[in-house]
């Protein structure tokens, strides 16, 4: 369209911002569909429409490298798509350090948060030896897989008992806020 022989209401709707909410919209709904037909869990579908989106100026770079729109949109997408790499189900790689940071503290921040709810002393003084331990321990924290938790560590490229111990340390700074200090919280 030719910007100046164009009424503003008529551009809005020729815009790339809008085409691609449209194409992003026709994928969220097909994987909705698959959702309703069993191929693909319920939960990814949901977790695509909350998080699934785009970047225009990142698909004009990617395209200019590319030479395919469709590709370089996809590309922006799963880009925006780094929160769903924690999520194993959904199948999504993780390309990206965001991603895969996060894959690798999600789960093992819950797992040591578990760990400290159950010490007296909370997580003041807690080693990357003892989480070990409790992972051992099939029954505590059962629906936390313990494999995710150690490749995580791997695909970060860093050693899992630094990674334990850097995650121990993060969540030790805001013990307080996190009602991991061992304190028995308020009462309502």
């Amino acid at each position: 369209m030719i910007a100046r022989y164009t009424r503003p209401e008529m551009g809005l709707i020729w815009s790339e911002p809008n085409k691609f909410a449209q194409w992003l919209e026709v994928e969220l709904a097909a994987s909705e569909a698959l959702a309703e037909l069993g191929e693909v869990p319920p939960e990814a579908a949901r977790l695509l429409r909350l998080n699934a989106g785009f970047d225009v100026e990142r698909i004009r770079q990617i395209e200019d490298e590319v030479k395919h729109d469709v590709i370089a949109f996809t590309t922006s997408v799963a880009e925006t798509m780094a929160v769903a790499g924690h999520a194993e189900f959904l199948d999504h790689p993780r390309t990206t350090p965001l991603a895969k940071t996060l894959f690798a503290v999600d789960e093992l921040s819950g797992f040591v948060m578990a760990c400290a709810y159950v010490r007296p002393q909370g997580i003041e003084g807690m080693t990357p030896k003892s989480v070990k331990k409790k992972m051992k321990t099939p029954a505590f924290a059962a629906a936390i897989n313990r494999e995710e938790l150690r490749a995580g560590a791997e695909q970060l490229g860093v050693d899992f008992d630094e990674h334990l111990a850097f995650v121990i340390a993060a969540l030790e700074e805001r013990s307080a806020e996190l009602a991991l200090d061992g304190a028995e919280p308020a009462s309502a």
